[in-house]
């Protein structure tokens, strides 16, 4: 699809004029978002020449060409010693026949991935934070405004040469090859205008700025904020740094848990502009089992792969995970039903004596099954009150 997508967070937002992010950074932050999901397109696209040219410029590092002296000379020098002059201009376009010879077998060699460990010094360009920065990262880039793209002209970024392997310097100069032969202006107008029509925008958290206002005291951070969300859901212009940005187009969706507050607490205008509502149903056992195996990141894995660092090797049974699965349900139905976040209190109260042992068992290979889950979560999962406090 290619489509820019972003998330945010609600409660993150304060009303516009006063200290924090006001919501017209969530449209900024899509637009930055497009911009990456572009450029990285039109770099795949001139790869290959960029490959060439850091080849060739590895080429010119490994074996540099012959620098011409720049020195002051003496125009008496120059008159008596013109025949000299004239023989040392001879070795000079003598020397690049055969330094070019070698060079053209240099890049063969780079192609080839031959020379990847031998070490080159190359000019790149030193990331060090400019007092623009401090400035910029002080609000005013929620304004569209950045410093250190309106100083870059007059301030260059400083140039340090460092030495790394043929491997990782041909990575930094095909990074910089592309950039150069991409054409940044053609990048922001396919980016804005794909931000435009085809820019989702996730807006978490939206129960926590619902709520009756109170009578006290501006409501920055709840009232204020619904306000200044409904034109931009509705369809406005905002301003960016790379131009002018309309929502009229744009997907928004907004989620939330509703525990505390309902949707009827958000204003009225607000309701109105998210028209579809879908409500999620209640994560069951089955749910909770496939979310402990099925992620490449789950659970399961990731208490593997830390006790694996211990020289520690541990076995979750099918019984094990089922029975986690079900405990995890059976607290979410009996306390407060916090989804699948209950997973991680109870993985935790499971494997807590033996994370905390784990330095002195290494080379131990350790079969968490039913039996071992039910010994440390039985006590807990009985007594309502700690399983209150506790899971």
């Amino acid at each position: 699809v290619k489509a820019p997508f972003v998330k945010v967070e609600a409660t993150k937002f304060t009303e516009v004029g006063y200290v924090g992010r006001d919501v017209d950074s969530m449209v900024r932050d899509l637009v930055e978002t497009a911009i990456r999901m572009v450029k990285a397109e039109k770099m795949e696209e001139v790869e290959d020449r960029a490959r060439m040219l850091a080849e060739e410029r590895l080429a010119e590092c490994l074996l540099p060409r012959r620098k011409k002296s720049l020195a002051a000379i003496n125009p008496l020098e120059l008159f008596l010693g013109g025949a000299a002059q004239q023989q040392q201009a001879q070795d000079e376009e003598q020397e690049p026949k055969s330094m070019e010879e070698q060079r053209q077998i240099l890049r063969q060699k780079i192609s080839r991935l031959e020379m990847e460990e031998t070490i080159v010094e190359i000019e790149v360009e030193e990331k060090s934070p400019s007092f623009l920065e401090v400035f910029s990262g002080s609000g005013m880039g929620d304004m569209g405004v950045n410093l250190q793209d309106m100083f870059g002209n007059l301030m260059p970024a400083k140039r340090k040469k460092r030495k790394m392997t043929v491997a990782e310097a041909r990575k930094i100069l095909i990074y910089e090859e592309a950039g150069r032969l991409i054409d940044m202006d053609e990048v922001y107008r396919i980016a804005i205008n794909r931000a435009e029509q085809d820019g989702i925008i996730f807006l978490d958290e939206i129960d926590k700025i619902a709520g009756r206002e109170g009578g006290y005291g501006p409501d920055v951070s709840r009232g204020g904020v619904q306000r200044d969300i409904l034109p931009v859901v509705e369809g406005s212009t905002i301003m960016t740094k790379y131009g002018a940005v309309k929502t009229d187009h744009m997907l928004f969706i907004a989620a939330g848990a509703f525990h505390v507050s309902k949707p009827s607490d958000l204003i009225p205008e607000l309701q109105g502009r998210f028209p579809i509502r879908v409500e999620l149903q209640t994560l069951n056992k089955e749910d909770l089992k496939r979310i402990l195996t099925e992620p490449h990141n789950s659970l399961l894995k990731q208490y593997t792969v830390l006790l694996a660092t211990e020289e520690v090797k541990i076995d979750f049974s099918p019984e094990a995970i089922d029975y986690i699965a079900a405990v995890a349900t059976e607290v979410n139905d009996r306390t407060e039903n916090i989804g699948a976040r209950r997973l991680h209190t109870i993985m935790e109260k499971v494997l807590e004596d033996l994370l905390f042992h784990s330095p002195y068992m290494q080379g131990q290979a350790i079969a968490v099954d039913q039996a071992f889950v039910n010994q440390r979560l039985e006590k807990i999962v009985q007594d309502e009150d700690l399983s209150r406090f506790i899971l």
